[in-house]
C-alpha cells in the first residue's frame, strides 16, 4: 500500500468535508431562526416579521442550495477513494446514510420548495408548519450523518464475520442510540445554532451601522442574541458531554487533546497552554489548572485518565492479541467449513483486537511475520498528531467562551437597554462573524484527526481503507475538486453579499405603513390612521 495514496485520499476528503461544513452550521441554525421568526409573525400578525422571515429565508435558501452541491460529492468519494472501507463496513455505515437521503433530505428538499413558493398558496398556519418541517428536516439530516460518523468513532452494534470478511450489523438500535453519536449530534447542532445567530447578529449590526432597515435589524439582533446565548451555553455543556464520552471510548484522542504523556494522579489537571513535543513526549512551558481535566473527563475525584505512554503499552498488547485473531482468521479462510471449533473459539476470544493486527499491514504483508520492532511501531502509530489536536481544541474552546460573552452582551442590551447598541459593539459583531465557523472547523479537526490512525476506531486502519488509485489520479481529482469548490465559494459569497447589500425587498411598503400606523397609535392612543398615510393604502 502506497502511503502517498493514503495521505492524498485523506487530504481530498478533508478538503471537501471542511468546505462542506462551512454551509452545514448556517443551514442548521438559520432554518430554526427563520421558523421562529415566522412563528412570531403568525402569532402577532405584524408584517415586519414576515419581511424578516422572507429576507433571512432567502439567505438560507442560497446557503442550502450551495451546501447540497458540496455534500453530494462527498458521498461519491466513499466509492471512489475509499472502496475497501465501503466494502468492509458498508452494511453498517450505509444504513444511516440511506435513511438520511430517503427520510431527511427528501423531506427537507420538498418543504424548502413549499416554503419559497407557498407564500400566496398556503395559509399562515400551513406555511409556518412548512417552515418548521424544513428546520426539522435539516436537523434530521444532521442526525443520521452524525449517527454514521459516531459509529466510526465508537463502533457498536456490529461484529466481524470471518466467513464474509466484512463487518455486519447485529443491532440497529445500538447503532442508533450510540452514546457518542448522540453527544456529537446535540453538540454539532448547537454549534450550528450559534453560527447562524452570529451571522444574523453580524449582518443586522452592519445595517444599524449604516442606518438601514433599522426595524428589521433591531428585532433580528434580539432574536439572534437570545437564541445564540442559549445555544452557546448548550455548546459548552454538550461539549463537556463529548469529553466525558471520549474518556470512556476514545482514551487516546482525549490524551492527545490534553498532551497528557503520563498518567497523572486523579483528578488530572487541565493544560491551559503549552507546546507539545511529540518526539520528546513532553509539553514545554505548560500551564496547568488543577483538577479540571479529571472533572471534565471522568466527573470524579478518584478516577485516573490514562496517559499516552500507558495507552501505547496497552495498544502493543492489543496488537499481539490481534495477531492471534489474525492467525485464526487465516485458518478459517483456508479451511472454511472444515475449520476446527477451537480455532473459531480462539478467533472469537481475540476478534476485538483484530484491527490492531491490521496496523501491521503498513509494514509487512503478513502481520504474523512482523518483528518486535514493527509491533512496537504499530502500537506507536495509534498516537495521533498531538500538536494540531492540542491547539485546535483550545482555539475551539476559546472561541466558544467568547461567543457566550458576545451573545450575553447583546442579549443584555436588547432586554434591558431598549435595543440600543454602541457603535464599537456593532463593529465588533461584524468582525466576529467568522469566529463560529472557525470554531466549527476546529471541532471537526479534533473529531476526525483525533481518530487517526483509524477509519473506524479500533476496527479498520485508514491505511487499509483506500481504493487502488494512482498518485496522478488523486492529484487530478484534488485539483478538480479544489477548482469546483472555489467556484461554488465565489458564487456563494457573491450571492450572499449581493442580497445582504440589497436588503429586504418584499413587503416593504406594507411593513412601513403598518409600522407608521402602529407608531401613531402608540403616540396618540386614538387608533386613527396618521393623516400622512392614505387610508385606502392600509391593509
Amino acid at each position: 500500500m502506497e502511503l502517498d495514496v493514503v495521505e492524498l485520499s485523506r487530504l481530498q476528503f478533508a478538503l471537501t468535508a471542511l468546505y462542506h461544513f462551512l454551509f452545514v452550521p448556517l443551514t442548521l441554525g438559520l432554518s430554526v431562526l427563520v421558523a421562529i421568526m415566522e412563528t412570531v409573525y403568525v402569532m402577532t400578525g405584524r408584517p415586519i416579521w414576515r419581511q424578516m422571515t422572507k429576507f433571512w429565508g432567502m439567505l438560507f435558501g442560497i446557503n442550502f442550495a450551495i451546501g447540497v452541491a458540496t455534500g453530494i460529492t462527498m458521498e461519491f468519494q466513499f466509492g471512489m477513494n475509499w472502496s475497501y472501507y465501503s466494502h468492509y463496513v458498508g452494511d453498517i455505515f450505509g444504513a444511516p446514510l440511506a435513511i438520511e437521503g430517503l427520510m431527511a433530505f427528501f423531506m427537507e428538499a420538498t418543504f424548502v420548495g413549499l416554503f419559497f413558493f407557498g407564500w400566496d398558496r398556503l395559509g399562515k398556519v400551513a406555511h409556518v408548519i412548512v417552515a418548521w418541517l424544513v428546520a426539522i428536516g435539516s436537523n434530521f439530516s444532521a442526525l443520521w450523518i452524525l449517527i454514521a460518523n459516531g459509529w466510526m468513532q465508537h463502533p457498536v452494534g456490529a461484529e466481524f464475520n470471518p466467513d464474509t470478511m466484512r463487518m455486519e450489523m447485529t443491532s440497529f438500535t445500538e447503532v442508533l442510540f450510540n452514546e457518542v453519536a448522540q453527544a456529537k449530534f446535540v453538540h454539532t447542532v448547537s454549534a450550528g445554532y450559534v453560527t447562524a445567530s452570529a451571522f444574523v447578529l453580524g449582518v443586522s449590526a452592519w445595517y444599524l451601522l449604516r442606518g438601514r432597515h433599522v426595524a428589521l435589524a433591531r428585532r433580528s439582533i434580539t432574536i439572534a442574541a437570545s437564541f445564540g446565548l442559549a445555544s452557546a451555553l448548550s455548546v459548552v455543556v454538550l461539549g463537556d458531554e463529548s469529553g466525558y464520552e471520549a474518556s470512556a471510548n476514545q482514551k487516546m484522542k482525549l490524551a492527545a487533546i490534553e498532551a497528557m504523556w503520563e498518567t497523572q494522579p486523579a483528578p488530572a489537571s487541565f493544560t491551559l497552554i503549552g507546546f507539545p513535543d511529540q518526539e520528546a513526549r513532553e509539553t514545554h512551558y505548560a500551564i496547568h489548572i488543577p483538577w479540571v481535566m479529571g472533572l471534565i473527563g471522568t466527573r470524579s475525584f478518584d478516577t485516573e485518565i490514562p496517559g499516552i505512554n500507558d495507552l501505547v503499552t496497552e495498544a502493543e498488547a492489543r496488537v499481539r492479541s490481534g495477531l492471534v485473531a489474525y492467525d485464526a482468521l487465516m485458518t478459517i479462510r483456508e479451511r472454511r467449513a472444515d475449520t476446527p471449533a477451537e480455532v473459531r473459539a480462539t478467533f472469537e476470544d481475540h476478534s476485538a483486537d483484530l484491527g490492531y493486527a491490521f496496523l501491521l499491514k503498513r509494514y509487512v504483508d503478513d502481520p504474523r511475520e512482523a518483528s518486535d520492532a514493527q509491533i512496537a511501531q504499530a502500537a506507536d502509530d495509534t498516537v495521533p498528531g498531538v500538536w494540531p489536536l492540542f491547539w485546535a481544541f483550545r482555539i475551539m474552546v476559546a472561541i466558544g467562551f467568547s461567543l457566550i460573552i458576545v451573545m450575553a452582551y447583546f442579549f443584555w442590551r436588547s432586554s434591558f437597554r431598549s435595543q440600543s447598541y454602541p457603535r464599537w459593539a456593532l463593529r465588533g459583531a461584524v468582525l466576529f462573524m467568522p469566529a463560529p465557523w472557525i470554531a466549527a472547523e476546529m471541532g471537526w479537526i479534533v473529531a476526525e484527526f483525533g481518530r487517526q490512525p483509524w477509519t473506524v476506531d479500533g476496527v479498520l486502519p485508514t491505511a487499509l481503507s483506500v481504493s487502488h488509485l494512482s498518485v496522478q489520479e488523486l492529484l487530478l481529482t484534488i485539483a478538480g475538486f479544489t477548482l469546483f469548490y472555489t467556484v461554488l465559494f465565489v458564487v456563494e459569497m457573491g450571492l450572499m453579499l449581493k442580497y445582504i447589500r440589497k436588503g429586504p425587498v418584499e413587503d416593504v411598503a406594507e411593513t412601513e405603513i403598518w409600522e407608521a400606523r402602529h407608531e401613531h397609535r402608540l403616540r396618540t392612543h386614538d387608533g386613527n390612521v396618521p393623516s400622512s398615510t392614505p387610508a385606502e393604502s392600509l391593509p
